[in-house]
């Protein structure tokens, strides 16, 4: 057991068209936070809701006075709306979750456990999910065995919202797309210690889903995104260097070919030059790349425009 505490939290928690859940929403985090005696705060960013959440939300505030309501402009979707959330919040750990009610608060303390125990993330797993089959079910599984095979990290729910972090973890983040099913992997490359614990999970009663079988797809095409991130990230240069290398060895090999030859043709010369122009392209890339780290954090988290409410 390691002396660090959960001094004080913050319950992020990104929704969209929720107007049913809201208040039980924001009711069952309190109530369950208040049991643990720390200090607190719920950190619901309504994503741009075309129904009455924003309302419902923004009442709630005088009487839950460790409710923050941020409000984003339009709709960023689900990883934005948790990154400004994430943004927001000042507690030393932070947890994250659904807005729909499936993920059960009940389930805050056991993750600060884990964290206080030694981990620096801990990820929900939904074992026994009630979901459908076929729109939610099945996706998820295919999704998360491509994660794991990928990957190579075998945890059984990336898509599990319910997750505990500390603080300078989620830091040193920086989310876009549709990563926040990434975090917990994102975090490893950081040094963070993963553990997984069970969690309970309920059927939705009320709203309307935003998954379905499209999400294989988005999730294939994260994946790329994300080995590129895990794999690149730290150094662009030396790895688009790396991919560039066969093509500056056809170069050169085919411009001795040309010198040494007795004939008199084009084509060794002019396949020389066009090798070495894609090994030149491929060092603008890295370069290109290393500038784009640099910046691109910055000029992400700008193009979230939000307004906050508090009591």
């Amino acid at each position: 057991m390691t002396s660090w505490k959960a001094e004080s939290l913050s319950v992020v928690v990104p929704v969209f068209d929720e107007e049913a859940n809201a208040q039980p929403l924001v009711e069952g985090i309190a109530n369950a936070v208040r049991a643990l005696g720390i200090p607190f705060e719920i950190v619901v960013v309504d994503d741009g809701s075309r129904d009455r959440t924003r309302e419902i939300l923004r009442s709630l505030t005088a009487g839950t006075p460790e409710l923050v309501v941020v409000n984003l402009r339009r709709n960023f979707g689900q990883t934005l709306a948790l990154q400004a959330g994430l943004d927001r919040a000042r507690g030393r750990a932070i947890v994250t979750m659904d807005g729909d009610l499936q993920n059960d608060p009940t389930d805050i303390g056991r993750l600060l456990e884990r964290l206080e125990a030694g981990a620096d993330v801990v990820s929900g797993w939904r074992k026994q999910r009630k979901d459908t089959l076929v729109l939610r079910k099945v996706p998820s599984w295919i999704a998360n065995k491509l994660i794991q095979v990928v990957t190579g990290i075998a945890i059984h729910d990336q898509g599990c919202s319910l997750k505990a972090y500390r603080r300078e973890v989620i830091e040193a983040l920086d989310l876009y797309g549709d990563m926040h099913r990434f975090i917990a992997v994102m975090t490893l490359p950081l040094g963070a210690v993963l553990e997984e614990v069970e969690v309970r999970h309920h059927p939705r009663v009320a709203g309307v889903s935003k998954y379905g079988l499209g999400r294989v797809f988005r999730v294939i095409v994260d994946l790329f995104a994300l080995q590129m991130l895990t794999r690149f990230r730290e150094s662009p240069l030396l790895w688009f260097g790396m991919l560039g290398a066969p093509f500056l060895v056809g170069s050169l090999a085919a411009a001795l070919l040309a010198l040494t030859s007795e004939e008199s043709h084009l084509v060794l010369p002019t396949t020389s030059v066009f090798l070495a122009m894609t090994f030149t392209s491929s060092l603008m890339f890295g370069l290109l790349s290393e500038l784009i780290i640099e910046t691109s954090g910055h000029a992400r988290r700008r193009r979230v425009v939000s307004r906050e409410w508090h009591d």
